[in-house]
This record gives C-alpha cells, structure tokens and sequence, in this order.
C-alpha cells in the first residue's frame, strides 16, 4: 500500500503516516480508553467555561531517546477531535532523538475539543518511544550483526503492529509475524519453533528434513537446544542437511546448562543459559569438521548490555534475537500538561511552556 511505502530520511526521521495507516477503535472518540476524569472535565469545561485556548505540550524524562508514535498521535487527534482543523499542532517527527524534559508534541486550541485525548496519547507515545528507544539502544552496540525482534510472544497480541513500527523506527526491520510488519510493509521470518521438533518426537534430523520438504526453496535454520546438547546436537544436523543447513539458533533456557559441560569445569564462569563459552565451543566444533557455513544465531534473555559485553568479546555471533527487553521494558514515560491559557502562562508549579526551536507546525489535513 503506498501510504506504508516510507522509508529512513538521511537524518533518522520517517515520513508522516497518514489517518489511513493506523486502524482506530471508533470507541477512542467515545472516550472508552480515556481517564474518566478528563471526561469528566471535559464536560465541565463544555458546560461551565467553555471557548478558553490552552496549549497541552508533552514530553518524557529520559536523555538520548528516540521518538515513536508522533504520527499516530496526531492523527488520533485529527480523527477524533472536534473541529481538529482549528487546532494548532506542533510536534517533531518519528525517529527524532530528544533529550529529557523536551516537548515533542503540542497542541493549542479548545480543551473541550481535545482534552479528553489526554491519556490515550500519553499512553501511545510513552509505549512507542520505550521500544523504540530500547531498540535504539541495542542498535548502537549491535554493529553490522543482523538482530531479529521476537517481541511478538512477549505481550499481549493487539500491541504487534504498534510496536512492531516502533521497532522499525528504531532501526530494525525483522520481525517475527506479518503484524508487526504490517505500518512499513514489513513480513514476518523464522523456521523452527521447539513444537516442530516435539512433533517429530524429539528427532531434530526428522524436522529438519520436514522442512526441507515443505519448502524445499529455503535453507533452514534450525533451533538446537531442543536436548539441551548444543554442540552434539548440531554436528549431527550438519552431517545430516550440509549446505541445506543455513544456521543453528541457540535458545537455551537461563535455568539449564548445556550438557556439553557436563565434564568440564565451570568454576569460572555462570555456565547457564547461553552463555558465550556455550558458543565458542559450539562455533570452534562447527570449524573443526568444516562447518564454518553454519552460522549462529542466540536468542534468550538478550539486552543492549549484554550484547555490547559480547561483542567487545567478539563472541562468534550472525545474528541476534531480542523479545523481552525490547517490549517489557518501558523506559520513556510521558506526560502532557496544559501550559497556556488565553496566551498567558499557566501551569501546575514545576511545570511551564518549555521552548523549542526543534517543533514543526503540523497543517491540515495532512493525515487526512
């Protein structure tokens, strides 16, 4: 579709979404997700002192963040405010990096006209900017190794699509489901889950060989944790399929340790999980018989620390998988606040009309 056709600017900003991108609830203008109390405010507003112009500007306490959810935001206003074309708009843009206490949205017209929409756009860009910011995070120490988003089983299935935009903004666009492609275009990728190879009854040669039937055009990638024997297991699946064998994906549970050090001293080191002495052994066995094609892949418990302590290590990774810290991890709270009232300053204390020479007038009805 030609409105998710956007692409990555040189300075790191994404194009505007359009009112047609993003798929709203009709009950969003009906103010079932919104606080009671701006309801409940709004009416008073509307029935007491209406016609008053206030300025809401919203911004976050988190340093060296990058933005996301700009554009679904203003187009929720657009589509749900009464009369948005009187509204002024002001905001930066997807994928601009903002620094704490920076406004990144602001909104000037009648409260009773947008007010009510307070929270759910607190909540939009509070959820967009945390992953795309921890995504972000991983991608300055990533370096030119390929990273995958396994997001989708770490929360509830409708945030697929908004986070999944978010992850592409901050600057990965492999994903797992179709969903979490579906603002940019995106497809979802994989091979192997653990419940082909409980199918096959634990044979791991049985349902890489499956695979191969089924899609006799791909390589396969295949998980090898299945026995907990990562080494063993993966020596045998490359005798097996050869160069049908893409890589392996190491996935091992952080309460298990690999059976290949069953009689080998751990002493040294935390030998649970995937550990990196779990993947130099593996990458070492994999060379030693000519397997230096099959590439690894690790998944499990990874996060931007983690990453970076392994690649200053130059742990023998192709590619990493990321879930849980991508999306459970909400490190960018927002909050809006009215600042102007009739064009004088009016705020709670500690709160005032922050400037910004960074903001764009946002016309209408560009979302339209």
């Amino acid at each position: 579709m030609e409105e998710l056709e956007i692409k990555l600017k040189e300075a790191g900003k994404i194009s505007r979404l359009t009112n047609k991108t993003f798929k709203f609830e009709k009950e969003l203008g009906e103010g079932f997700y919104s606080a009671n109390y701006f309801l409940k405010s709004n009416k008073i507003v509307r029935e007491h002192v209406p016609n008053h112009i206030v300025t809401m500007q919203w911004f976050q306490r988190r340093d060296d963040s990058k933005l996301c959810g700009i554009d679904e935001a203003i187009a929720l206003i657009h589509t749900f405010a009464i009369h948005p074309e009187e509204l002024e708009i002001e905001a930066l843009n997807d994928g601009d990096i903002i620094q704490a206490n920076e406004p990144v949205l602001k909104v000037t017209g009648k409260y009773e006209n947008f007010g009510f929409l307070e929270s759910v756009i607190d909540g939009i860009l509070t959820r967009r900017t945390s992953v795309c910011t921890n995504v972000y995070c991983v991608m300055k120490v990533i370096g030119d190794t390929p990273i995958f988003s396994m997001a989708d089983r770490q929360d509830d299935y409708h945030t697929q699509i908004g986070d999944g935009y978010a992850t592409y903004v901050g600057g990965i666009k492999k994903v797992s489901t179709d969903a979490q492609g579906y603002w940019y275009g995106g497809k979802g990728m994989g091979t192997m889950p653990h419940a082909l190879i409980q199918v096959c009854g634990g044979d791991v040669l049985k349902a890489a060989d499956l695979y191969v039937a089924t899609f006799p055009d791909e390589k396969v990638t295949a998980l090898i944790d299945y026995h907990n024997n990562v080494v063993e297991d993966s020596l045998k699946l490359a005798r097996h399929l050869g160069t049908r064998l893409n890589g392996v994906r190491v996935d091992t549970s952080k309460v298990l340790i690999d059976h290949y050090f069953d009689d080998k001293d751990t002493s040294g080191f935390d030998p649970h999980g995937v550990c990196k002495e779990l993947i130099f052994a593996l990458r070492e066995a994999l060379d030693k018989e000519g397997f230096n094609y099959v590439k690894i892949t690790v998944s499990s418990s990874f996060s931007a620390e983690k990453i970076m302590e392994w690649k200053k290590l130059n742990v023998p990774v192709d590619m990493y998988g990321v879930g849980t810290y991508f999306v459970n991890n909400m490190t960018c709270g927002f909050t809006g606040d009215l600042v102007m009232l009739d064009d004088k300053p009016e705020a709670k204390e500690g709160r005032a009309n922050y400037p910004s020479d960074r903001l764009q007038k946002v016309p209408y009805p560009i979302y339209q």
